[in-house]
């Protein structure tokens, strides 16, 4: 805990100056960075002539349409030397960094390419520089926090992945100058400079809020992460107006990639594009926003037997066999991954399925008494929500009733209260503090939408086991 506390208060610093002075404006990281669009233009690559910067967008800076495109239209075009990668043929990475990359685990890709793009920012003659100098200087995403704004998101797995990259980024801060204790100044892959958990924590931040994952070449058929100049500029939308594609040059195997219009752009209409079907856990952790209303966001819950048979107690339900299942049960949960010698016991619910499939069987299974009722039905079906009552109406009540229970006592988690968190946003609260109020509003609010979800789903039952010719 002491580490987590000495990382919070290191990264929720500024960053310090690394090859640039402090910006005057925040924004950015220098204070009048060079033309993007024109740097593009010349470099080869195309901007349509109505695509703008704007910092008056609804999502702040980014780009607009200064007038109506139709759908189909090439909006962005940037050729392949344009994109940063962490290496390429024409720019192999130096033996250090990649030495230093090698220690960076799978989970922090970004940290990888981040190493890359500190490379370039401490390089006076970068040819990414007019792309680098447009960057922001500071990021809104949790690492950057202070301690209490993130003490008050509340949620323990959103805490425990901010501390691991906290950590993560003091460690890496070690062992970056242990590696280059003795470097010659030549061989430096920072140009000599200091590398500390703030420059660190910038620069994997960068790369989270703004990398894509694309395919490089024809040669590997793996996502490959590279940022891409002013295309990163476009926000998010689960209802895109723009896509991104990728075009391959049959001659040299290039791949050009570009943004085209998906549907039709209106005039002083943001460019958006979809960053994925994501939780908010992945939006603030990697982005630094939170959606409202996200119909992707979950909450994670540990299947841990006590705790179901107690929420089925409080439910009302009658001898619940999770902590003494049978044999036939216990085979059922092992193929659920739910019990044996390495179980997977993280569960959700919210998002798209409202209750995760696994949950759903389990508690299906657990409440049913008759192996050769569950044995009527594969496991698919008694995963699916869709599938009603596959086990009898009683059991599904008590199912229902049981998963209502466990969203009772994961709300109880919360200290607060929905009503005294939009209270506390009325107050006024700092730009990190207001991010933590929403996201723990949007966790509490998919709880409660759960919640709604299978009361509703009870009543219905209920009223049709009570008049069964009412079908």
């Amino acid at each position: 805990m002491a580490t987590s506390k000495m990382a919070m208060a290191s990264l929720a610093a500024h960053i310090r100056p690394f090859t640039c002075l402090a910006a005057s404006q925040p924004s950015r990281l220098v204070p009048h960075p060079p033309d993007l669009v024109r740097w593009i233009k010349r470099e080869g690559g195309f901007v349509h002539h109505a695509v703008k910067l704007s910092q008056e967008t609804p999502f702040g800076i980014g780009l607009i349409s200064t007038e109506r495109i139709p759908e189909g239209t090439d909006l962005i075009a940037l050729p392949p030397h344009v994109p940063l990668r962490f290496e390429s043929d024409d720019s192999p990475s130096s033996p250090l960094l990649a030495a230093l990359a090698r220690r960076v685990p799978e989970e922090l890709w970004a940290m990888k390419l981040g190493l890359r793009l500190l490379q370039e920012r401490a390089n006076e003659d970068s040819f990414w520089w007019p792309y680098i100098s447009n960057l922001p200087e500071t990021y809104t995403v949790p690492i950057f926090f202070p301690g209490e704004d993130i003490k008050n998101l509340q949620y323990a797995p959103l805490l425990h992945q901010v501390n691991k990259r906290c950590r993560f980024l003091l460690e890496l801060e070690q062992e970056t100058r242990r590696v280059l204790e003795d470097v010659k100044a030549s061989d430096h892959p920072f140009s000599g400079q200091d590398v500390n958990a703030s420059a660190l924590g910038w620069t994997m931040s960068a790369v989270s809020t703004r990398a894509f994952r694309l395919h490089g070449d024809k040669k590997r058929s793996d996502a490959v992460p590279m940022m891409l100049p002013l295309i990163d500029m476009c926000n998010h939308s689960f209802k895109p107006n723009a896509r991104i594609i990728q075009e391959q040059d049959g001659a040299d195997s290039n791949t050009l990639v570009k943004v085209v219009a998906e549907t039709e752009v209106k005039e002083n209409e943001p460019l958006l594009l979809n960053y994925g079907c994501l939780s908010n856990d992945f939006f603030l952790l990697d982005y630094g926003f939170v959606v409202e209303s996200n119909p992707y966001d979950t909450i994670e819950l540990k299947y841990d037997e006590h705790l179901m048979d107690a929420a089925s107690m409080a439910a009302g339900v009658s001898s619940p066999k999770f902590s003494s299942p049978a044999p036939w049960q216990h085979q059922l949960l092992s193929q659920l991954d739910l019990t044996g010698e390495m179980p997977n016991l993280k569960v959700t619910i919210g998002g798209t399925e409202t209750v995760e499939g696994r949950l759903l069987a389990a508690i299906r299974i657990l409440l049913c008494g008759e192996s050769r009722e569950v044995e009527k039905h594969d496991l698919d079906t008694l995963k699916s929500l869709s599938a009603i009552a596959p086990l009898g109406i009683a059991n599904e009540v008590a199912v229902f009733r049981t998963v209502i229970a466990l969203c009772v006592i994961a709300l109880s988690h919360f200290p607060t209260k929905i009503m005294e968190d939009e209270a506390m946003m009325k107050q006024g609260v700092s730009a990190t503090a207001e991010l933590s109020i929403k996201y723990r509003i949007q966790k509490k609010s998919v709880i409660i939408d759960v919640m709604k979800d299978l009361t509703r789903r009870v009543k219905s039952l209920s009223s049709s086991q009570e008049s069964p010719s009412a079908s």
